[in-house]
């Protein structure tokens, strides 16, 4: 049976977990995916506005420019998978130690991350039916839930400013 958490479990569990930093935080893993369903974890890669995350097929697929990179906080995912060997399955590119709430990162933010400049856009970044089928119904509605939507708990979509690199362990930081 896969690690799942109940609505209650994880509103406990969240409510114990320390915040993450509002400025300054980091990168904690970086996922390319090539093709669907596929993922590889990298340790460094180069973002560009034309391709977003080189080598990844989701620009390619979706054809949101404003959708270009996904990032979701490191702490939220470690919660809903129970172990980092999982995050991936989550489909997003950056996990950041970040507090990406809409309060503190509104649409229109700049972020320098490692060598990229992004900057935060107002498409809302939803939970899918794979994200349910990987993580549990309840995991979908925690992040879903009006306080789960301000606090950006699936995560944000920004779009490349500047073309750069970002590494594992790169700081993030408001500009």
């Amino acid at each position: 049976m896969a690690y799942r958490l109940t609505y209650d479990e994880l509103e406990t569990r969240w409510s114990e977990e320390s915040l993450s930093p509002a400025d300054d935080g980091t990168v904690e893993l970086i996922v390319r995916r090539p093709v669907p369903e596929e993922r590889e974890e990298l340790s460094r890669a180069n973002f560009s506005a034309e391709a977003g995350l080189e080598g990844d097929d989701w620009l390619r697929r979706s054809g949101k420019t404003d959708a270009q990179i996904t990032l979701m906080n490191s702490r939220v995912i470690q919660l809903l998978a129970g172990d980092k060997a999982r995050w991936a399955e989550s489909g997003d590119q950056l996990f950041v130690d970040l507090d990406i709430s809409e309060d503190n990162l509104p649409p229109g933010t700049q972020l320098q991350i490692g060598g990229v400049l992004m900057e935060v856009t107002p498409l809302p970044h939803t939970g899918c039916n794979k994200f349910a089928r990987r993580f549990g119904m309840p995991a979908r509605k925690w992040v879903m839930s009006d306080e789960g939507q301000r606090a950006r708990r699936r995560g944000m979509y920004t779009r490349v400013v500047q073309d750069g690199e970002i590494a594992v362990g790169d700081r993030i930081r408001k500009v």
